[in-house]
C-alpha cells in the first residue's frame, strides 16, 4: 500500500497526506480525519525513514546506560520507554559497561541515525562529547554531567539529602566508626556520593576518620571491599555505607562468608533502592533514588527540547530519601575479644581479624 492509494481513498493530494502524517503544515480537522480514516482503511504504515526526511527529525530517542546487569538500569529503562511510548517516540538502547570509549561510539552512531534526542543516563563520558552534541544541535538530557543550555537538560540528583539521612540514622543508633565503599572515582556520580558521605560524617562526628574503599558499582566490587575491610587487621567499623545497592549486596554476601552477621555485627546502608534491596537477607536499608520519576521527567524535558528547540533546557532536580529496613540496628557494647562474635571461626578458616560483636 502506497501513499498514492491513501490519497485516492481520501480524495486529497499526496502532499496533504504527507502533511497529516508528518504534521508539517496546517490541515483542517475535517481533512485530517478523512486522511486518518483512509490510512486505517488502507492499512497504510508510513515509512519512518521517509518521515524523518520530510520533517527534518525522527521520532526516535537514543538511551545510553552504564550497566544493563544492574537492576537499577532496567527499572530506569522501563520508565523511560513507557514515557517515550506514551508520547509517540521509539527508543534505541545502548549499554556502555562503564566504558567511556563505548559511550563516545554509541553517541556517534545515534547522531548518524539522526535521532531526535539522546538520554545519557551514564557518567562515563568525555565532557567534550556533550559539546559535540550541542554543536550538532542534538537535544540531550544527561545525568549530572554539566549544566543546562539550549537543547541541553541536566538531571541533578540530591545525593546530599539521602546520605545525610543515612548518617543521621546511623549516628542515632550509636554508630561512631564508619566505612564507605564508593564507586570508581573517574565517575562524577561516584565522587558526589563520596563527598556527600564525608561532609555528613564531618558534621555529625568531627573527630571521626572513616575508612574509604573504592569499588566498581558491581556485586564483586562490594565483595572485594568487604574482604579488604575484614582483612585490614584493625578494629571493624560498626557501620558500612555503600555507594550503590549492588555493591551493598556484595558487601553483605562477603560478610556472611566471614561469619559476620548484618546487622548484629555491622550495619549496612546502600544507595538506589533497587527491587532486590527489600528481598535481601536481611532487607537492605538504602537511599531511594526514584527511577520512575527520574525516567518520566527526563523524557518530558527531552521531548520538550526536541519539539521546541528554541527554548532553554532545564535543570531537573531529583530528591532522595532514606528507606529504613533491617540491615541497620543499634550498636551493642563491644565485647573484649573478637572470639565473642557469632560463629567465632568462619567460612574462611579463621576468625575475622579484631572482630568484636556490636
Amino acid at each position: 500500500m502506497r501513499i498514492k492509494d491513501v490519497a485516492r481513498e481520501a480524495g486529497v493530494s499526496t502532499a496533504t497526506v504527507s502533511h497529516v502524517i508528518n504534521k508539517t503544515r496546517f490541515v483542517t480537522d475535517a481533512t485530517r480525519e478523512r486522511v486518518l480514516g483512509a490510512i486505517e482503511r488502507c492499512g497504510y504504515y508510513p515509512n519512518a525513514h521517509a518521515r524523518s526526511l520530510a520533517s527534518g527529525r525522527s521520532n526516535t530517542l537514543g538511551l545510553i546506560i552504564s550497566d544493563i546487569s544492574n537492576p537499577f538500569f532496567p527499572e530506569l529503562v522501563k520508565s523511560i520507554e513507557r514515557a517515550a511510548f506514551e508520547r509517540g517516540y521509539d527508543l534505541i538502547l545502548s549499554n556502555t559497561n562503564y566504558e567511556a570509549e563505548r559511550t563516545s561510539r554509541y553517541v556517534q552512531r545515534l547522531i548518524e541515525r539522526k535521532v531526535a534526542g539522546v538520554a545519557l543516563m551514564t557518567s562515563e563520558m568525555d565532557a567534550a562529547l556533550v559539546g559535540e552534541l550541542a554543536r550538532r544541535r542534538v537535544c540531550v538530557v544527561f545525568l549530572d554531567l554539566g549544566s543546562a543550555g539550549q537543547c541541553m537538560n541536566n538531571i541533578v540528583v540530591d545525593y546530599d539529602t539521602g546520605i545525610e539521612e543515612a548518617i543521621a540514622h546511623l549516628v542515632a543508633l550509636g554508630h561512631r566508626e564508619f566505612a564507605f565503599v564508593g564507586g570508581p572515582r573517574h565517575l562524577r556520580s561516584a565522587v558526589k556520593r563520596l563527598d556527600a558521605f564525608r561532609a555528613s560524617v564531618a558534621r555529625h562526628l568531627p573527630a571521626a576518620a572513616p575508612q574509604i574503599y573504592d569499588g566498581d558499582f558491581k556485586l564483586d566490587g562490594g565483595r572485594h571491599a568487604a574482604r579488604a575491610i575484614v582483612e585490614r587487621g584493625e578494629k571493624m567499623p560498626t557501620a558500612v555505607v555503600v555507594a550503590n545497592d549492588m555493591m551493598a549486596l556484595g558487601v553483605m554476601q562477603e560478610f556472611r562468608e566471614w561469619g559476620i552477621e548484618v546487622p548484629r555485627d555491622v550495619s549496612v546502608v546502600g544507595f538506589d533502592d533497587i527491587a532486590f534491596a527489600q528481598l535481601a537477607a536481611p532487607p537492605l536499608t538504602t537511599v531511594s533514588l526514584p527511577r520512575e520519576e527520574l525516567g518520566r521527567r527526563a523524557v518530558e524535558a527531552l521531548i520538550a527540547s526536541v519539539e521546541h528547540s528554541e527554548q532553554q533546557g532545564t535543570d531537573i532536580h531529583i530528591a532522595t530519601r532514606l528507606v529504613v529496613r533491617a540491615s541497620t540496628a543499634r550498636v551493642r557494647e563491644r565485647e573484649a575479644a573478637a572470639g565473642g562474635a557469632k560463629g567465632g571461626t568462619n567460612a574462611r578458616g579463621g576468625g575475622a581479624p579484631n572482630l568484636k560483636v556490636v
